[in-house]
Protein backbone atom coordinates (compact mmCIF):
# COMPACT_ATOMS: atom_id res chain seq x y z
CA UNK A 1 0.00 0.00 0.00
CA UNK A 2 1.29 3.47 -0.82
CA UNK A 3 -0.20 6.97 0.04
CA UNK A 4 0.35 9.70 -1.74
CA UNK A 5 -0.99 13.41 -0.61
CA UNK A 6 -3.22 14.81 -3.36
CA UNK A 7 -3.30 18.35 -1.69
CA UNK A 8 -0.89 20.34 0.23
CA UNK A 9 -3.01 20.20 3.26
CA UNK A 10 -4.98 17.43 3.20
CA UNK A 11 -6.60 14.41 0.85
CA UNK A 12 -4.17 11.39 -0.64
CA UNK A 13 -4.43 8.75 -2.45
CA UNK A 14 -4.23 5.32 -1.77
CA UNK A 15 -2.68 2.48 -4.19
CA UNK A 16 -1.41 -1.19 -4.20
CA UNK A 17 -4.93 -2.22 -1.90
CA UNK A 18 -7.99 -3.85 -2.64
CA UNK A 19 -10.22 -2.89 -0.03
CA UNK A 20 -12.76 -5.49 -0.45
CA UNK A 21 -10.99 -8.61 -0.50
CA UNK A 22 -9.93 -10.89 2.24
CA UNK A 23 -6.07 -9.57 2.41
CA UNK A 24 -7.09 -6.65 3.76
CA UNK A 25 -5.77 -8.08 7.23
CA UNK A 26 -6.16 -5.63 10.30
CA UNK A 27 -2.75 -4.16 9.90
CA UNK A 28 -2.86 -2.71 6.73
CA UNK A 29 -7.12 -1.39 7.75
CA UNK A 30 -5.18 0.29 10.71
CA UNK A 31 -2.56 2.02 8.49
CA UNK A 32 -5.98 3.22 6.19
CA UNK A 33 -7.44 4.57 9.28
CA UNK A 34 -4.61 6.15 10.50
CA UNK A 35 -4.26 8.29 6.86
CA UNK A 36 -7.82 9.20 7.03
CA UNK A 37 -6.88 10.30 10.08
CA UNK A 38 -4.32 12.36 9.34
CA UNK A 39 -5.57 13.68 5.47
CA UNK A 40 -9.30 13.55 5.97
CA UNK A 41 -10.22 12.48 2.30
CA UNK A 42 -8.60 9.18 0.75
CA UNK A 43 -9.14 8.04 -2.54
CA UNK A 44 -8.77 4.32 -3.52
CA UNK A 45 -8.41 3.64 -7.34
CA UNK A 46 -9.46 0.79 -9.50
CA UNK A 47 -11.59 -0.65 -6.62
CA UNK A 48 -14.84 -1.76 -8.97
CA UNK A 49 -16.77 -2.23 -5.90
CA UNK A 50 -19.76 -4.70 -5.99
CA UNK A 51 -22.85 -3.15 -3.66
CA UNK A 52 -21.84 -6.33 -0.75
CA UNK A 53 -17.88 -5.23 -1.30
CA UNK A 54 -18.85 -1.89 -0.76
CA UNK A 55 -20.91 -2.71 2.21
CA UNK A 56 -17.74 -4.79 4.28
CA UNK A 57 -14.99 -2.61 3.97
CA UNK A 58 -17.22 0.49 4.90
CA UNK A 59 -18.89 -1.34 8.38
CA UNK A 60 -15.25 -1.61 9.40
CA UNK A 61 -15.96 1.80 10.29
CA UNK A 62 -18.68 1.60 12.07
CA UNK A 63 -22.16 0.98 12.30
CA UNK A 64 -24.19 2.20 8.69
CA UNK A 65 -26.90 4.65 8.02
CA UNK A 66 -30.12 3.96 6.54
CA UNK A 67 -30.25 7.17 4.01
CA UNK A 68 -33.34 9.46 4.52
CA UNK A 69 -35.99 10.34 2.31
CA UNK A 70 -35.24 12.68 -0.23
CA UNK A 71 -32.89 10.35 -1.91
CA UNK A 72 -33.63 8.10 -4.40
CA UNK A 73 -32.62 5.06 -2.20
CA UNK A 74 -34.06 6.16 0.87
CA UNK A 75 -34.24 3.13 3.16
CA UNK A 76 -30.94 1.10 2.44
CA UNK A 77 -27.66 1.82 3.26
CA UNK A 78 -26.82 3.91 0.21
CA UNK A 79 -27.72 7.01 -1.16
CA UNK A 80 -27.29 7.21 -5.36
CA UNK A 81 -25.75 10.17 -6.22
CA UNK A 82 -27.01 9.26 -10.13
CA UNK A 83 -29.39 10.50 -13.22
CA UNK A 84 -30.77 7.12 -13.78
CA UNK A 85 -34.22 5.84 -13.08
CA UNK A 86 -33.83 3.26 -9.93
CA UNK A 87 -35.32 0.73 -11.79
CA UNK A 88 -35.36 0.89 -15.52
CA UNK A 89 -32.04 2.71 -15.79
CA UNK A 90 -33.24 5.33 -18.18
CA UNK A 91 -31.41 9.14 -17.75
CA UNK A 92 -34.16 10.55 -15.77
CA UNK A 93 -35.33 14.43 -17.00
CA UNK A 94 -33.67 17.30 -16.01
CA UNK A 95 -36.93 18.82 -14.60
CA UNK A 96 -37.73 15.43 -12.72
CA UNK A 97 -37.86 16.52 -9.17
CA UNK A 98 -36.22 13.22 -8.35
CA UNK A 99 -33.07 15.26 -9.18
CA UNK A 100 -34.04 17.76 -6.42
CA UNK A 101 -31.69 15.75 -4.13
CA UNK A 102 -28.63 15.72 -6.81
CA UNK A 103 -28.89 19.56 -7.10
CA UNK A 104 -28.66 20.03 -3.48
CA UNK A 105 -25.90 18.16 -3.40
CA UNK A 106 -23.96 21.00 -5.47
CA UNK A 107 -24.08 23.22 -1.92
CA UNK A 108 -21.38 22.86 0.57
CA UNK A 109 -22.31 20.33 3.22
CA UNK A 110 -21.10 17.81 5.54
CA UNK A 111 -22.85 14.52 5.43
CA UNK A 112 -25.53 14.25 8.25
CA UNK A 113 -25.14 17.27 10.27
CA UNK A 114 -28.79 17.17 10.30
CA UNK A 115 -29.17 13.89 12.49
CA UNK A 116 -28.73 13.97 16.12
CA UNK A 117 -25.86 11.30 16.06
CA UNK A 118 -23.22 13.29 13.27
CA UNK A 119 -22.10 10.82 10.75
CA UNK A 120 -18.02 9.63 11.11
CA UNK A 121 -17.26 9.63 7.16
CA UNK A 122 -18.69 8.93 3.63
CA UNK A 123 -17.57 6.62 0.88
CA UNK A 124 -18.69 7.18 -2.47
CA UNK A 125 -18.00 4.48 -5.12
CA UNK A 126 -18.19 5.78 -8.73
CA UNK A 127 -19.75 2.75 -11.09
CA UNK A 128 -20.79 4.44 -14.41
CA UNK A 129 -18.44 8.01 -15.46
CA UNK A 130 -19.47 10.98 -17.54
CA UNK A 131 -16.10 11.99 -19.76
CA UNK A 132 -16.28 15.10 -18.71
CA UNK A 133 -17.40 17.30 -15.58
CA UNK A 134 -18.69 15.87 -12.39
CA UNK A 135 -15.84 16.49 -10.10
CA UNK A 136 -16.69 16.05 -6.08
CA UNK A 137 -15.02 18.77 -4.36
CA UNK A 138 -13.57 18.71 -0.84
CA UNK A 139 -12.67 21.77 1.13
CA UNK A 140 -9.98 21.23 4.16
CA UNK A 141 -12.21 22.70 7.83
CA UNK A 142 -8.97 22.25 9.60
CA UNK A 143 -6.75 23.98 7.66
CA UNK A 144 -9.52 26.95 7.61
CA UNK A 145 -10.12 26.59 11.72
CA UNK A 146 -6.20 27.05 11.68
CA UNK A 147 -6.25 30.00 9.63
CA UNK A 148 -8.93 32.22 11.42
CA UNK A 149 -8.12 35.03 13.64
CA UNK A 150 -7.30 34.40 17.20
CA UNK A 151 -10.65 36.45 18.42
CA UNK A 152 -13.18 34.44 16.14
CA UNK A 153 -11.76 31.36 17.23
CA UNK A 154 -12.44 32.50 20.88
CA UNK A 155 -16.33 34.16 19.34
CA UNK A 156 -17.22 30.29 17.77
CA UNK A 157 -15.60 27.96 20.01
CA UNK A 158 -18.81 27.43 22.63
CA UNK A 159 -21.48 27.71 20.01
CA UNK A 160 -23.68 25.65 18.88
CA UNK A 161 -25.35 25.90 15.11
CA UNK A 162 -28.35 24.54 14.55
CA UNK A 163 -29.37 22.20 11.61
CA UNK A 164 -31.63 20.84 8.85
CA UNK A 165 -31.69 19.02 5.88
CA UNK A 166 -35.29 20.73 5.00
CA UNK A 167 -33.52 23.86 4.93
CA UNK A 168 -30.79 22.86 2.37
CA UNK A 169 -33.63 20.91 -0.05
CA UNK A 170 -35.52 24.51 0.42
CA UNK A 171 -33.01 26.73 -1.03
CA UNK A 172 -33.55 24.27 -4.09
CA UNK A 173 -37.07 23.51 -4.26
CA UNK A 174 -39.50 23.96 -1.19
CA UNK A 175 -42.34 22.54 -2.73
CA UNK A 176 -40.37 18.95 -2.25
CA UNK A 177 -40.87 18.99 1.07
CA UNK A 178 -43.53 17.33 2.61
CA UNK A 179 -44.80 16.44 6.18
CA UNK A 180 -43.18 13.01 6.25
CA UNK A 181 -39.85 14.11 5.42
CA UNK A 182 -40.60 16.84 8.22
CA UNK A 183 -41.17 14.82 10.53
CA UNK A 184 -38.04 12.67 10.10
CA UNK A 185 -36.07 14.35 11.58
CA UNK A 186 -36.39 17.47 13.22
CA UNK A 187 -33.42 20.34 13.35
CA UNK A 188 -30.43 19.72 15.96
CA UNK A 189 -27.76 21.92 17.32
CA UNK A 190 -24.30 20.90 16.60
CA UNK A 191 -21.26 22.12 17.76
CA UNK A 192 -19.67 24.66 15.48
CA UNK A 193 -16.46 23.44 16.06
CA UNK A 194 -15.33 19.51 15.74
CA UNK A 195 -12.06 18.43 17.30
CA UNK A 196 -10.78 14.87 16.23
CA UNK A 197 -10.06 12.36 19.00
CA UNK A 198 -7.01 11.01 17.50
CA UNK A 199 -5.12 14.09 16.64
CA UNK A 200 -6.96 16.71 18.55
CA UNK A 201 -6.90 18.74 15.49
CA UNK A 202 -10.13 21.40 15.74
CA UNK A 203 -12.37 21.79 12.26
CA UNK A 204 -15.13 24.57 11.30
CA UNK A 205 -18.07 22.84 10.88
CA UNK A 206 -20.71 24.94 9.00
CA UNK A 207 -22.38 24.13 5.65
CA UNK A 208 -25.56 24.49 3.91
CA UNK A 209 -27.45 22.15 6.44
CA UNK A 210 -27.02 25.40 9.06
CA UNK A 211 -29.00 28.11 9.12
CA UNK A 212 -29.13 29.22 12.94
CA UNK A 213 -26.62 29.80 15.97
CA UNK A 214 -27.94 29.50 19.28
CA UNK A 215 -27.79 32.45 21.19
CA UNK A 216 -27.83 34.62 17.85
CA UNK A 217 -30.33 36.59 16.34
CA UNK A 218 -31.25 34.30 13.06
CA UNK A 219 -30.32 37.20 10.69
CA UNK A 220 -27.16 37.34 12.70
CA UNK A 221 -26.87 33.38 12.51
CA UNK A 222 -27.34 33.16 9.14
CA UNK A 223 -24.15 35.83 8.41
CA UNK A 224 -22.23 33.71 10.54
CA UNK A 225 -22.43 29.74 9.02
CA UNK A 226 -22.34 31.82 5.28
CA UNK A 227 -19.48 33.87 6.67
CA UNK A 228 -17.57 30.76 7.83
CA UNK A 229 -18.38 28.34 4.89
CA UNK A 230 -17.04 31.09 2.50
CA UNK A 231 -13.79 31.22 4.37
CA UNK A 232 -13.37 27.21 4.35
CA UNK A 233 -14.37 26.79 0.96
CA UNK A 234 -12.09 29.34 -0.46
CA UNK A 235 -9.92 28.33 -3.60
CA UNK A 236 -6.78 27.49 -1.40
CA UNK A 237 -8.55 24.80 0.28
CA UNK A 238 -10.11 22.87 -1.67
CA UNK A 239 -9.11 19.47 -3.43
CA UNK A 240 -11.27 18.82 -6.88
CA UNK A 241 -11.49 14.94 -7.27
CA UNK A 242 -11.56 14.18 -10.78
CA UNK A 243 -13.62 10.51 -11.24
CA UNK A 244 -12.37 7.36 -12.73
CA UNK A 245 -14.84 4.44 -12.91
CA UNK A 246 -13.60 1.92 -10.19
CA UNK A 247 -12.57 4.96 -7.42
CA UNK A 248 -13.53 4.53 -4.24
CA UNK A 249 -13.22 8.05 -2.27
CA UNK A 250 -14.05 8.20 1.07
CA UNK A 251 -13.98 11.89 3.51
CA UNK A 252 -14.42 12.79 7.30
CA UNK A 253 -17.35 14.47 7.91
CA UNK A 254 -16.10 16.08 10.73
CA UNK A 255 -13.03 17.85 8.87
CA UNK A 256 -14.11 18.62 5.03
CA UNK A 257 -17.04 19.95 2.90
CA UNK A 258 -18.20 18.42 0.13
CA UNK A 259 -20.15 19.29 -3.13
CA UNK A 260 -21.51 18.03 -6.57
CA UNK A 261 -20.68 19.95 -9.40
CA UNK A 262 -22.38 19.93 -12.53
CA UNK A 263 -21.98 17.87 -16.11
CA UNK A 264 -24.42 17.25 -18.65
CA UNK A 265 -26.99 14.79 -16.93
CA UNK A 266 -29.00 14.77 -20.25
CA UNK A 267 -26.03 13.65 -22.55
CA UNK A 268 -24.35 11.29 -19.89
CA UNK A 269 -25.06 8.76 -17.35
CA UNK A 270 -23.55 8.60 -14.04
CA UNK A 271 -23.68 6.50 -10.94
CA UNK A 272 -22.30 7.04 -8.49
CA UNK A 273 -23.14 5.28 -4.85
CA UNK A 274 -22.52 5.90 -1.18
CA UNK A 275 -22.45 4.74 2.13
CA UNK A 276 -22.11 6.77 5.40
CA UNK A 277 -21.02 5.65 8.81
CA UNK A 278 -22.64 6.92 12.08
CA UNK A 279 -20.26 8.74 14.37
CA UNK A 280 -19.10 7.22 17.97
CA UNK A 281 -21.89 8.22 20.49
CA UNK A 282 -19.31 8.23 23.13
CA UNK A 283 -16.74 10.03 21.33
CA UNK A 284 -19.75 12.66 20.35
CA UNK A 285 -20.54 12.78 23.85
CA UNK A 286 -17.17 14.06 24.94
CA UNK A 287 -16.77 16.12 22.02
CA UNK A 288 -19.82 17.82 22.46
CA UNK A 289 -18.96 18.81 26.41
CA UNK A 290 -15.35 19.58 25.25
CA UNK A 291 -16.28 23.41 25.45
CA UNK A 292 -18.80 23.35 29.00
Amino acid sequence: MHISPLHPMFAAEVTGVQVCQDTLDDQTFTEIFAAFNKYSVLAFRGQNLNDAGHIVFSRRFGQLETTVKGNPAAGSHFARQSNLDIDTGNVIPPEDKRLTYLKAARLWHTDSSFKPLPSLCSLLAGHIIPPEGGNTEFACCRAAYDDLPNETKTQIGGLMAIHSQMHSLSLVDPTIINDEMRNEIAPVNQPLVRVNPVNGRKAIYCGTHAYRVEGMGSVEGLALMRQLTAHATQSQYVYSHVWQEGDLVMWDNRAVLHRATPYDSVKYKRLLQRTTVAGNEDEYRLERGFYK
